[in-house]
């Protein structure tokens, strides 16, 4: 697949398996992955970071609305909301575009920062901020979790953070660079309230 930008032009590949990365620790390096009927890619990571998805017919990627960058003008887009009374009290997401191939879209957060992906099995859910929500695959869901009195005076989160569950893969925002620590058993990593994207402990 080639792009075009600024008149010079640039290639990459994406992979057919179901996904493959780069290290994690390393905050700029280029991401590219494929689930399902998207291959992804996440680039740019030392200045503005933009996903790229290449969608298969039919396919179908959610989004955060305002986030869309551009897209091929084979794709379409429809908005659809999810209103609960839950959701409306406690600033879980309600709307969402979605995009349906084939095609590529490319997202990017509304604030400057970095992307990671999440890849979910359906065993563990994942939390992440009230806005750190940027892209899923259709089989996650998410809801709102209610925090300790004690995490919502000190996370800067308020009292209730996003969760994820399901099968797929997520994407979130966070200003500045994201790096993925992956903790053994026992092991304890302390981070800064204001600096956390996503757990899933």
């Amino acid at each position: 697949m080639a792009e075009k930008l600024g008149g010079s032009s640039y290639s990459y590949s994406l992979p057919t398996s179901q996904q493959v990365q780069a290290n994690p620790h390393l905050g700029s390096a280029k991401i590219a992955g494929a689930f399902e009927g998207v291959q992804y890619k996440i680039d740019n990571r030392d200045s503005n970071t933009m996903l790229y998805m290449q969608l298969q017919p039919g396919y179908e990627m959610l989004t955060k609305p305002g986030t869309l960058v551009s897209m091929e003008a084979g794709v379409q887009v429809k908005g659809k909301m999810n209103f609960t009374f839950k959701k409306l009290f406690t600033g879980g997401e309600m709307t969402f575009a979605h995009f349906y191939g084939p095609g590529e879209v490319v997202v990017a957060p509304v604030t400057w920062g970095d992307v990671a992906q999440i890849s979910m099995d359906g065993s563990t859910p994942w939390r992440y901020g009230k806005h750190a929500f940027l892209a899923c695959t259709p089989g996650i869901q998410m809801t709102t979790k209610a925090q300790s009195f004690g995490k919502m005076l000190f996370s800067g989160n308020g009292l209730f953070v996003g969760e994820a569950h399901g099968t797929g893969i997520l994407f979130v925002h966070g200003m500045g660079a994201v790096i993925a620590r992956e903790l053994q058993p026992g092991e304890q990593w302390i981070v800064n309230n204001d600096h956390l994207v996503a757990w899933n402990c």
